[in-house]
């Protein structure tokens, strides 16, 4: 039986899911960036993070074959960072404050938290490509609660730590 891709992507949304910029160094050394929520704690021991890309993805090698990556966790009021890391824009990190982290990937100002990661792994599947990172250094950020996607618009948390 086959699936149609549309009601795929309907029940897909329909799943709510934070929302992550992940970052990385292009193969100059100029930081690049993306709007992610397919993003997935893996394993507690090692700590491992998964994400996914899709394979048209700009500059997919920075992410994949750098060798480290941040994964920035968006607070809720940071709807414009996802929209700017989610566009086709060349100057991403010219209005958004942020440090280099250890790695040397761009640890974005005002997220709940960022993490820090060496790429250990990734592997094709479908139109994606999933990465998965082994977490060296975690930031902790702002108290406040996460940006969200839900049916493909941006939603609140209903009753946060509750």
């Amino acid at each position: 039986m086959t699936v149609d891709s549309q009601d795929f992507r309907d029940a897909l949304s329909r799943f709510a899911s934070g929302v992550t910029v992940i970052t990385g160094l292009d193969s100059d050394g100029t930081p690049v960036g993306v709007t992610v929520s397919a993003f997935a704690s893996l394993s507690l021991d090692p700590p491992l993070v998964l994400f996914c890309l899709g394979l048209r993805t700009a500059k997919l090698d920075a992410y994949a074959s750098h060798g480290a990556v941040a994964v920035n966790i968006l607070a809720e009021d940071q709807h414009a960072v996802s929209e700017l890391f989610a566009s086709q824009r060349t100057d991403k990190f010219a209005t958004v404050g942020f440090c280099q982290g250890d790695n040397g990937c761009a640890v974005l100002d005002g997220c709940l938290a960022s993490l820090e990661c060496a790429i250990v792994n990734s592997h094709v599947g479908g139109d994606h490509l999933a990465i998965i990172g082994r977490v060296e250094r975690v930031h902790r950020g702002v108290a406040a609660a996460p940006l969200l996607r839900f049916r493909g618009r941006y939603a609140a948390l209903g009753n946060p730590g509750s």
